[in-house]
């Protein structure tokens, strides 16, 4: 099964709210999202989806990806899809760094893999956990009362789980923290996820004066080790994202007791199958995890759905749906919610069909 052409295709995802803010005053309002379809001589055609959420978030940013798959992409021709470990190790000794731009490959790979086998790649990944799983919804940093507002309509449609962009000044973080949970159950999670926005003496201003809410934490600060800081001064959970990028950092994060949640986001890892041995190894170690990626759309939520629901449940911290964030389709048959959760598709490969007319012309032709 050779791969005998790569295309990317380039669309714009703009949001349903108008805008997306988090901390340090970043802001987007239009993704630019890249679309990979994966073509094989034995006629099974593969898709991927890799949207970096903007340029100031990771490193990484929607341009790269395209330009990064011009640079692997010959050396892919000829290449076994069904082999993505294999095709992982090549992609890596082609371009050190830069997994982000692996990811849409890797996750097309995966698609034709279930396509060939007639399984959905959530059976493919370690099986499938009940029915389906839980969402968190996103919310976007703005007033106090503007965040509670939010908070309320979409608890309404269903969500359970909640993750506060705060990161901005202290004060009114705290505030916003309050203002969210006053309107919340006591079987609701909140999340305050500062994304790296405080400094540590920031941080631990915020993490006191909410001491006695019931409120995760997440990334407080830029580094690890400004992590740990707050982290060995707060009662409250922690969770770590933005450095946790590597089986590595999991290992080191677990050994220093940095933290009770991580965050595991596809396209950081370089795609499927590397975040499905990041996801194995916190099973193993009974750390829990959300199971996401930086952002994306219809074929994201896929591979976010098929790797969330191949998660146990004790192990599964909460997901998301960016489809659902988004209001331009990419596929026929998009996921939907339901009451705050989703299931992963059932058909062969990742279960979706994209739409050609919505792709448009491919950006870039390797073959």
């Amino acid at each position: 099964m050779k791969i005998t052409k790569i295309e990317a295709y380039q669309v714009d995802l703009p949001l349903h709210e108008g805008s997306y803010h988090w901390s340090e005053g970043k802001s987007v309002d239009v993704f630019d999202t890249t679309v990979v379809r994966v073509e094989t001589d034995a006629g099974i055609v593969g898709h991927g989806e890799v949207c970096p959420l903007g340029p100031a978030y990771l490193p990484a940013y929607a341009a790269g990806v395209r330009t990064g798959i011009q640079e692997i992409g010959p050396a892919l021709i000829g290449q076994d899809a069904g082999k993505p470990l294999v095709l992982n190790r090549l992609m890596d000794r082609l371009l050190r760094g830069h997994p982000y731009v692996k990811s849409a490959i890797d996750i097309a790979c995966w698609d034709i893999l279930g396509q060939q086998t007639g399984l959905p790649v959530c059976e493919l990944l370690g099986g499938r956990f009940g029915e389906d799983f839980l969402l968190y919804r996103a919310i976007s940093q703005a007033t106090p009362e503007g965040m509670a507002e939010n908070v309320a309509g979409y608890r309404a449609e269903g969500y359970r789980r909640f993750q506060l962009k705060v990161g901005g000044d202290p004060q009114e973080d705290i505030e916003r923290i309050h203002a969210v949970r006053e309107v919340l159950e006591p079987t609701d999670k909140l999340i305050a996820d500062a994304n790296t926005g405080w400094l540590p003496h920031e941080a631990l201003r915020v993490a006191g004066a909410v001491r006695d809410v019931d409120v995760y934490i997440e990334q407080p600060c830029a580094t690890y080790e400004q992590c740990r800081i707050v982290r060995e001064h707060t009662d409250l959970p922690f969770v770590l994202d933005e450095v946790i990028d590597s089986v590595e950092m999991i290992l080191r994060g677990a050994a220093d007791r940095a933290m009770d949640v991580v965050n595991i986001k596809i396209s950081k890892f370089g795609g499927l199958t590397k975040a499905k041995q990041a996801r194995d190894l916190c099973v193993s170690l009974g750390i829990a995890m959300t199971l996401e990626d930086s952002w994306g759309g219809d074929i994201v939520t896929a591979a976010i759905a098929h790797l969330a629901h191949g998660t146990p449940h004790e192990c599964l911290f909460t997901s998301t749906d960016f489809n659902s964030y988004v209001n331009q389709p990419l596929v026929r048959n998009p996921l939907q919610k339901q009451n705050g959760r989703l299931a992963a598709p059932t058909e062969p490969g990742l279960g979706v069909e994209p739409l050609p007319e919505v792709l448009g012309d491919p950006v870039v032709v390797v073959k």
